[in-house]
């Protein structure tokens, strides 16, 4: 089969704003996009700027599908998760290629702003 996708991302700009205005809530999310018949297990780690990275992040694709994942609901084993108002960044690894492409929503301000691009393969 024709490889699809890539097993090593990195998303190097990420932050969930502190707060939000109008009806829709701030947020940031990874769309991963499995083209595979087989499960895909990603194993991510959020790294920061002033502390020691959270590590062994697990979310599984089902094959032949589509999963969107807010960065606010990412736990580890230890149930830490990425504070809102602090800068991070993300290398997810996959045991299959995947997609991964990452949004944010911004709308801390009245004129919200909605960004998204391919994460770095």
């Amino acid at each position: 089969m024709e490889s699809k996708g890539k097993k090593h991302w990195f998303i190097p700009d990420g932050y969930i704003p502190e707060q939000s205005s109008g009806e829709l809530e701030s947020h940031e999310a990874i769309c991963v996009l499995n083209c595979h018949p087989e499960p895909a297990h990603l194993s991510i780690t959020i790294y920061f700027e002033d502390r020691e990275p959270l590590d062994n992040v697990c979310e599984t694709i089902p094959g032949r599908r589509t999963k969107h994942i807010r960065t606010n609901s990412l736990n580890n084993s230890e149930n830490r998760h990425i504070p809102i108002g602090v800068p991070y960044a993300l290398e997810i690894t996959s045991d299959r290629p995947v997609i991964i492409q990452y949004s944010r929503l911004d709308s801390s301000q009245k004129a919200l702003a909605l960004m998204t691009t391919i994460g770095y393969a």
